[in-house]
């Protein structure tokens, strides 16, 4: 088995847009033009390929999106810099397999040259104790919590410690 991250392409996008769905509650729903919308406000959007076929999405958005997620609004009004993880799904006959492991290694080599710290939120209403635990172990500590209609998240964020020597070194860009 080979993991690969590439570039999502528009010849995704019908395959990104079934497996977020077939990941509810985990993930909030989307429409086509709500995937549209995020598509267009993301700094990452990538695609796991396992052996050739299509096995995760991660799309996340940096500080300056015109997101309107409150926990993306969460995140705005408490950090000036930041990759904010909207979403990673992973088709449900690949977990386990360290597509997630993957990923976060790359979105974390992504943000780490450019902002201090990488966002995210996990469910704990309705309970998500396996991507609560991913995130623990991956470095993700809580920084609050919300509730957003009948869910409640818990806040998470990473620190980047590789920024300050990247910006010290090499200045930002």
């Amino acid at each position: 088995m080979t993991i690969q991250i590439r570039d999502a392409t528009a010849a995704d996008q019908d395959w990104v847009l079934r497996t977020n769905n077939e990941a509810l509650p985990d993930v909030n729903a989307l429409s086509a033009d709500d995937l549209k919308d995020l598509i267009e406000m993301a700094c990452y959007f990538r695609v796991a390929d396992n052996d050739g076929e299509p096995a995760g999405f991660l799309l996340a958005m940096n500080a300056e999106a015109d997101y309107q997620s409150p926990n993306y609004q969460w995140f705005k009004q408490r950090y000036p810099e930041f990759v904010y993880i909207d979403r990673v799904v992973v088709a449900r006959r690949f977990r386990g397999v360290g597509v997630g492991r993957v990923f976060y290694a790359d979105i974390q080599s992504y943000a780490e040259a450019l902002v201090p710290c990488l966002t995210c939120e996990v469910n704990l209403e309705p309970p998500n104790d396996v991507s609560l635990l991913f995130h623990g172990t991956n470095g993700f500590v809580e920084v609050g919590q919300q509730k957003v209609d009948a869910k409640r998240v818990s806040l998470l964020m990473k620190a980047l410690p590789s920024y300050e020597f990247v910006q010290s070194r090499y200045g930002g860009g």
